[in-house]
């Protein structure tokens, strides 16, 4: 992997990081289209550039996240983490496997893009818009839904806990915010699994590594700042149904290279 290819993977994570389109999805295709080899160094990078991007919340939102004062919301987030540590942690062989499948996350692409055209038809009665009517097992179900887009790379992990917070009767803005927080130590432990298990299995990490894990997080940080703010105007304005069209067309765009016999597949 080369510096530029770095920052492009880079861009690309901190724009859709937060969108309901999937970044992981959109990181694995475009380093297939860029000839990136899928060795181990490119899966974690994948992952640990996505803690760049998840820290532009805590810099916007930095008053809410450092108010010690409610440590309930702590709990929560501590809580709503749980089961997607445990499944990660049960299938990450599996789920590498699938990172490595273009027509698979294509096809989630898609069909997750049909779903969007509809969510917000689903949950027109919110009852909840304040953090702290968020209980304890409201935050472990919405924690829940990220297992879907572990499971399914190309369904998003921003669209699933969004949803499952709308499924539990959030309003659209309290689902999302509570999404972008419950990113943050996601993201953290994500990366610090993965980043031990690179070192155990090679041995080190070399200064050209960490060069571009560096540069690939300070890049995602700084466009995540940008589309974090894109992202909360389009939700509120005009709801999933944009984004889910977006899926679809990418979906199909993919799926019809596939199926002429363009090469997508990872090296």
């Amino acid at each position: 992997m080369s510096i530029i290819q770095s920052i492009i993977l880079a861009i690309i994570e901190g724009l859709t990081e937060f969108l309901p389109i999937s970044s992981t999805g959109h990181m694995v295709l475009t380093s297939s289209i860029l000839g990136i080899e899928n060795d181990k160094f490119t899966k974690l990078f994948e992952i640990c550039i996505q803690l760049g991007a998840i820290l532009a919340v805590v810099a916007l939102y930095w008053k809410k996240f450092f108010d010690f004062s409610k440590w309930q919301f702590y709990v929560k987030l501590m809580l709503a983490v749980i089961p997607a540590l445990i499944f990660g942690k049960l299938f990450d062989d599996l789920i590498d496997e699938h990172l490595g499948n273009p027509a698979f996350i294509a096809t989630v692409l898609l069909l997750g893009g049909i779903i969007l055209l509809f969510v917000d038809n689903w949950f027109k009665k919110p009852i909840f818009d304040e953090e702290a009517d968020i209980t304890n097992i409201t935050a472990i179900k919405i924690g829940a839904y990220q297992c879907l887009a572990i499971m399914f790379p190309g369904l998003s992990r921003s669209a699933a806990t969004i949803i499952g917070g709308m499924q539990q009767k959030l309003t659209r803005s309290l689902a999302a915010e509570f999404s972008f927080f419950l990113a943050v130590p996601t993201m953290a432990a994500a990366t610090g699994y993965k980043l031990l298990k690179f070192i155990k299995e090679e041995g080190t990490i070399t200064s050209e590594q960490v060069k571009l894990l560096a540069v690939g997080n300070i890049v995602a940080f700084f466009v995540a700042v940008l589309a974090i703010k894109f992202f909360i105007s389009i939700l509120n304005k005009y709801g999933f149904k944009y984004f889910g069209i977006y899926r679809i067309i990418v979906g199909l765009t993919i799926l019809g290279l596939l199926a002429t016999g363009h090469t997508l597949s990872v090296v």
